[in-house]
């Protein structure tokens, strides 16, 4: 039990300090704010990807947080989905199981929850139809209750994104949305327009997992984007799984989203003891890479 409380104590402190080190008052964007933060420091954010409830919800808020303790600055939580659209066969060989056991957003609010008590940002990366589902005002304000910074949607564009924009407004929640290599140059002018806290590069087309190179795309795509929107914060996901992959995609974006690889480490542990320690081994690894371009240590 020591042990524990111990580790309670640790996240508190976490929390406390990170906390101070990011505004939460009225209008300031979580996300923007974790990301100038590390912009200060000459580095990427680094967020980790991890969807709620596989190998089951106490084991993937485990996982979330010993990401936090390992270096994520942010973390995506992923709600699950019977019908992913970019989901690469890694994750949803994880989520299938989550969905089977009747994983809901109750169970994801609790993980932002942990999220924001270890001290990192917890951003919610989900397929629309889950928040329909749930009600977009209700999710909404329980998001913001629940200390969440906002939510990603993959599979929704801002023309049709009305409700959720009103509601994100009301409750003061980022929203983020996707671009891509195919994105025209108006494409990319509405999208980051529509977008508070950054934007979401998908650095190749298809789905997630890992690679074994980052796209040659990646880096016109974020300098398309930025000529779109000079003040808005890109983040770079798709692709990335190791910390030379981490420190080249750092070295033009301002975020390096992880997810497969994360996932991998989980569905490899053999307990959800070993799930933790793979997560948080493989953040502290992917943390030194996006500080490489800035020459700090890890």
């Amino acid at each position: 039990m020591s042990s524990e409380n111990d580790a309670r104590v640790s996240i508190a402190a976490s929390a406390s300090e990170r906390g101070a080190e990011r505004g939460r008052s009225r209008g300031v964007s979580q996300l923007a704010d974790v990301l100038a933060g590390a912009r200060a420091h000459d580095r990427a954010a680094l967020m980790a990807y991890l969807p709620v409830g596989y190998p089951s919800v106490p084991a993937s808020i485990a996982a979330m947080v010993a990401a936090v303790e390992g270096g994520a600055d942010a973390v995506e939580v992923g709600v699950p989905y019977s019908d992913p659209g970019i989901d690469g066969p890694v994750i949803q060989q994880a989520v299938d199981v989550a969905v089977r056991a009747g994983v809901g957003m109750r169970d994801v609010l609790q993980a932002v929850e942990a999220v924001a008590a270890a001290g990192a940002v917890p951003v919610v990366m989900s397929y629309w139809n889950p928040i329909e589902r749930y009600g977009v005002e209700r999710f909404a304000a329980d998001l913001a209750a629940a200390g969440g910074a906002g939510a990603i949607t993959p599979d929704l564009i801002p023309d049709e994104a009305a409700e959720w924009l009103a509601a994100a407004e009301k409750h003061d929640l980022d929203r983020v949305f996707l671009v891509a290599p195919s994105s025209t140059e108006a494409r990319l002018r509405s999208t980051t327009a529509a977008c508070r806290g950054f934007v979401y590069a998908a650095s190749t087309m298809g789905v997630t997992g890992t690679r074994a190179t980052v796209s040659d795309a990646a880096e016109t795509l974020v300098a398309r984007t930025r000529a779109a929107a000079p003040d808005l914060a890109v983040c770079v996901g798709i692709g990335v799984s190791n910390a030379d992959q981490a420190a080249e995609v750092a070295g033009f974006a301002d975020g390096v989203i992880v997810g497969s690889a994360f996932v991998r480490a989980v569905l490899d542990a053999g307990d959800d003891r070993a799930a933790a320690e793979a997560t948080h081994r493989l953040a502290a690894e992917l943390a030194e890479g996006v500080r490489r371009r800035a020459g700090v240590a890890s």
